[in-house]
């Protein structure tokens, strides 16, 4: 190989190695700001997380792949428990709506079987991410203060957010999805967090 060439590559591979290492980096680092700073506020047991009048459940798919998926049931069944321990008054179900699929009415026909009134029910179909989600709370529906309820992977970034919008919020997690089934989303939501930061930065309000 000529000298000329071995430059060439020298330079190649530093243009994908320094950008590689700085990715690297900084989702260490987003990673790291994100958990750290939230992982106070976060509860696992419904005798211990604190008193709020309104909770706010983030939707997902009541199925995955033709059966029932464990994230929704499991958030079901924390809210369900929230309320009926009294920790909340009001259950804001924030989620993903389309024409004939609404993940906040598959949230509020699981309550309803798990024994939690109407009455104490809000439906937002226009949570169709995260940060519309928890940005709504305050934007549309006046709450300064929250519990919010998801996976435990997920409460850090959604506490996050919180924060941002001028929200005070805690976490309620819902039981973990073993690692065997949840792997690729955890995964993912590494990447999220670091997307999260220019989704603040950047994004409008949802209202």
């Amino acid at each position: 190989m000529t000298q000329p060439s071995r430059r060439w590559l020298k330079i190649l591979w530093r243009c994908i190695w320094i950008p590689a290492v700085l990715l690297v980096g900084l989702t260490l680092l987003g990673n790291g700001i994100v958990t750290g700073s939230t992982s106070q506020d976060i509860y696992h047991s419904v005798n211990s997380v604190p008193e709020n009048q309104v909770a706010i459940v983030l939707g997902t798919s009541p199925r995955s792949k033709g059966e029932q998926n464990p994230f929704f049931a499991n958030r079901i069944e924390a809210a369900a428990d929230l309320y009926q321990a009294g920790k909340v008054k009001k259950l804001i179900l924030s989620g993903h709506e389309t024409a004939g699929y609404s993940e906040p009415r598959f949230m509020q026909a699981a309550l309803l079987r798990r024994g939690v009134p109407a009455s104490a029910l809000v439906l937002d179909p226009e949570g169709h991410r995260t940060l519309f989600s928890v940005a709504r709370a305050r934007e549309v529906y006046g709450q300064d203060r929250l519990t919010i309820v998801t996976d435990d992977f997920h409460l850090a970034r959604s506490l996050f957010v919180a924060r941002a919008k001028g929200i005070d919020a805690v976490g309620f997690s819902s039981q973990p999805v073993s690692w065997r089934v949840s792997f690729w989303v955890r995964f993912r939501e590494v990447g999220a967090r670091l997307k999260m930061f220019s989704d603040l930065a950047f994004a409008p309000s949802e209202t």
